[in-house]
């Protein structure tokens, strides 16, 4: 305890003297204040709620799963329309008539019989691959003495031994469901009774590489003249390395490209001097300025809104929150509305926008966002008037699942041209889904397909 001290019977010389002792005490004061301050705002994170894929931009697999409740899945409910469709066209139909009542034994005439239960029982048939062996005549001339050799028929011409199908089939089952190339050779080894090698299949997927290709850069074209385009990039490994998977939702097509790059050169250089009219994207500063316009993604706003106020920001993040609810909404019933009730709803979202901004938030999270809302205002609801921007960037993010999923299978490529191959069929797989086409009937097709455009014809 520090001893009181009489400042009145002090000589001058003595509280100078004093002074000049303390003056060391005060930089250590600031020094510990200073450190203080620096030790709440570090306990202050720790002290903040958890960041989870509901409140922020982590995918799903980083979230911790509740658990299941007890008592497991309810009972199914066994009334019409919860079982199976019957086949409307079966390959054989059997039907079982009775010779006499099981109660009394009596005569049962079969005219008198209605069918009790109908059901269907489907089996594969084995599966065995078909075989067309090629036998080119000729021989030595009779005139001129020379050896000729018939032509192969066209489809048929020498080579690999495996067709168009089975090339096909290795394509879809590696890339579309990462069944690396052991496990892929013994599945068709065991599945359609098919011998082939590891190095047969890994020489079909580089034969693949050219025509995915071609058929990929009329998937781009297509995109790029797109108006609307939306847009999304995750991590990829390439060569033990990290690179970047683009994906470009267009219209009525997908594009994939994969690039050492998460920058804006990537954008600049697919589209060149092409600019759509809107642009959808999350707040990632390369995604910026491609477009006439740009509508920034709500859902990636929400999350992040619902972050600030488990933060304890009442004042303006829970009623930006509401905003950006009501927002969504509004874009869920764009089909039904008119134009000038649209346009009414965007004047009101603007002025109840204006009441919120003038809100002092609370909390470092709910300052963050409010000074992103300022800076980007201009770019939340863009989709209101114009029915055909989506108000979430989530159909990029659904056709960039497949490819993470993949990369956690496989670990990424060993070569570029992989990565690059990956892409192109990822490209062709989600033009077909997007227009609702059969998946492995567009990889043959594009599989059919040469590099100047022309189909090959199909054979089998």
């Amino acid at each position: 305890m520090t001893p009181d001290i009489d400042l009145a019977r002090l000589s001058h010389a003595e509280k100078d003297a004093l002074i000049r002792s303390l003056l060391p005490l005060v930089g250590q004061l600031q020094a510990a204040l200073a450190r203080v301050a620096e030790l709440e705002q570090r306990l202050a994170k720790f002290e903040r709620p958890a960041k989870t894929p509901d409140n922020s931009s982590l995918p799903p697999s980083k979230g911790q799963k509740p658990d299941r409740p007890a008592g497991g899945k309810p009972p199914r409910q066994s009334r019409p329309g919860f079982g199976r469709a019957l086949e409307p066209n079966p390959d054989r139909v059997i039907d079982a008539r009775l010779d006499a009542c099981p109660h009394c034994a009596a005569v049962f005439p079969a005219e008198q019989q209605t069918p009790q239960q109908v059901y269907d029982r489907i089996e594969l048939p084995p599966i065995r691959p078909d075989v067309t062996r090629v036998r080119l005549f000729g021989g030595r001339c009779a005139c001129c003495g020379a050896r000729a050799t018939a032509a192969a028929p066209s489809g048929l011409e020498p080579g690999s031994p495996f067709g168009q199908s089975i090339a096909a089939l290795v394509v879809y089952l590696h890339y579309a469901h990462a069944i690396g190339l052991e496990r892929l050779a013994a599945l068709l080894g065991e599945m359609f009774a098919l011998s082939i090698s590891e190095g047969a299949i890994s020489n079909m997927l580089a034969r693949a590489r050219e025509p995915l290709l071609a058929a990929a850069a009329a998937i781009r074209a297509t995109v790029t003249a797109s108006e609307v385009v939306c847009c999304d990039e995750t991590s990829a490994r390439v060569t033990g390395k990290t690179w970047w998977e683009w994906v470009f939702v267009g219209t009525l097509a997908v594009l994939h490209i994969i690039r050492p790059s998460r920058g804006k050169a990537v954008v600049q250089d697919l589209f060149g001097s092409i600019q759509p009219l809107v642009w959808v994207s999350d707040m990632l500063g390369s995604q910026r300025g491609h477009a006439v316009e740009w509508q920034v993604c709500l859902a990636h706003l929400l999350r992040d809104a619902r972050y600030a106020v488990e933060c304890g920001d009442t004042a303006f993040s829970a009623a930006f929150k509401r905003l950006l609810l009501r927002a969504i909404a509004i874009g869920r019933r764009r089909a039904t509305l008119r134009d000038t009730t649209l346009v009414h709803y965007q004047a009101d979202l603007d002025r109840r926008l204006d009441r919120i901004m003038a809100a002092v938030p609370i909390g470092e999270p709910g300052r963050k966002l409010r000074k992103r809302i300022a800076a980007n205002r201009a770019h939340l609801f863009v989709f209101v008037t114009n029915r055909d921007v989506p108000y979430t960037n989530n159909v990029s993010e659904r056709n960039l699942r497949p490819s993470v999923i993949f990369r956690k299978v496989t670990n990424g490529f060993r070569c570029e041209w992989g990565a690059e191959t990956y892409a192109a069929f990822r490209s062709v797989v989600s033009t077909a889904k997007a227009n609702r086409a059969s998946v492995l009937q567009a990889i043959r097709g594009a599989l059919l397909t040469t590099p100047s455009g022309h189909a090959l014809p199909e054979v089998g």
